[in-house]
Parts: structure tokens; sequence; C-alpha cells
């Protein structure tokens, strides 16, 4: 039986991802430098420990721009895209719905507390959330499965009486090693990205059914 979600944070709840990866691929042309989308990938989801997109044109290609200001750019112009995103669809339902029903409510996140809080409070959802674990909490972000299994600890769950909704390769492998089935609604870049196939994919949260997800406690078998 289901008696808990667990949500992802960035490119789940709201799209921040692709407003991070058009700020970024900008501001490499400005450099005469493509910026891939599999070369993004490395950084969506994780820490920027394998692909840091802040330093790679100065440590990597050598060229010569100041550290500071590149990054205050990038990020005045990731506000600047972020001014239209809202909440993605079908989460203020499951939100809902699930208070309604009782469920425990968690929120996993690579992202640091401060941003997340930012933007809860933002979108006037903070006060759903049971427990909120990020990478100020844990030693290993995602794909790591232990922001995953401190939020069940932390909700007093067992990974079967969860489900985890994530928009990233690396979050869903998170919560796969976790034990926990988990929902897949990818945004416009992480669409493009390759999921393993454990994972129930769908476009937007919209099309699962709440009751059924939680009455069958298979999100893999709804249809």
């Amino acid at each position: 039986m289901i008696k808990g979600i667990i949500f992802d944070f960035d490119g789940t709840i709201i799209d921040t991802e692709t407003a991070w990866y058009t700020a970024f691929k900008e501001a490499y042309e400005e450099h005469g430098v493509e910026l891939t989308l599999e070369q993004y990938s490395g950084c969506i989801g994780t820490s920027l420990n394998s692909f840091n997109p802040y330093e790679y044109l100065m440590t990597e290609l050598n060229l010569d721009i100041n550290k500071e200001e590149f990054r205050a750019a990038v990020r005045a112009r990731h506000d600047k895209l972020m001014e239209v995103e809202t909440i993605r669809p079908g989460i203020q339902h499951y939100l809902d719905s699930a208070r309604a029903a009782g469920l425990r409510l968690g929120l996993a996140s690579s992202s640091s507390l401060e941003w997340v809080e930012k933007y809860l409070k933002q979108l006037g959802i903070r006060e759903y959330f049971d427990c909120i674990r990020t990478s100020d909490h844990v030693k290993n972000v995602k794909p790591d499965p232990e922001l995953y299994n401190q939020t069940l600890s932390c909700l007093g769950l067992a990974p079967e009486e969860a489900i985890a909704i994530e928009d990233s390769p690396n979050g869903s492998k998170a919560a796969a090693a976790a034990g926990i089935q988990c929902v897949v609604i990818p945004n416009e870049i992480t669409r493009f990205l390759e999921f393993d196939a454990v994972h129930h994919q769908i476009e937007s949260l919209g099309e699962l059914d709440f009751d059924q997800a939680v009455r069958r406690g298979r999100v893999g078998n709804i249809s």
C-alpha cells in the first residue's frame, strides 16, 4: 500500500532545468562554443562534479573569461527565463490529493536547501511537505540513493510504501537504487535523455490517475 510520495524538485515540480540549459547554451555561444545537451546532461539532477558548466570554458578550453562575471551573467539570464515558469501540470493536483488522502509527502533534491525553499515559498507549496532533504543533508547526491534513503527514514516509510516522481535519469536511478517505484515526467530538456526501461514514463503527472496509483501501488501497471 502506498503511504507516501517523494518528489524531486528541479525539473519536476517546476522546470528550472530548461532555463539553465538555455542560459548556459547562450553564454557558450557568445564565446563561440556549442554546448550540446549530451555534454550538459552530465550535471542534470546531480552535482557539478562530472561536468561544471560554470568552469568548463576556463578550465578545459582555457578561455580568458572572468569566472565571477560569467557566473553572474548566467544566473541573471536564468532568473529572467524563470519569470514565465510555474508549477508543472498535475503537480498541484497530486499535492492536494495526497494531503486529502493522508499520505506523507517528501522532497528529495540534489540542489541546496536555500534554492529549494526559495521556489517552494514562491509557488506557495512549502507547507505540503513533511520532509525535505537536499544536498545540505547528504554526502552524496543523486544518482546515489542517499537522498531517498534519508527521506524515507524521515517519513517513516519503507521503500515499497512510496512512489518517487522524477524528471531526470540521475534522479530515477537514485529512486530505483533506493527500491522505490518511480514515475518519470521528463521536461523539455530531459525528454531527450535516455532512461532505464524499468520506470513508468509519462508526459505529465496529469496523465496518471492519483487514486489508481495509490490504490494499486504499482505505477508501472497503470495505463
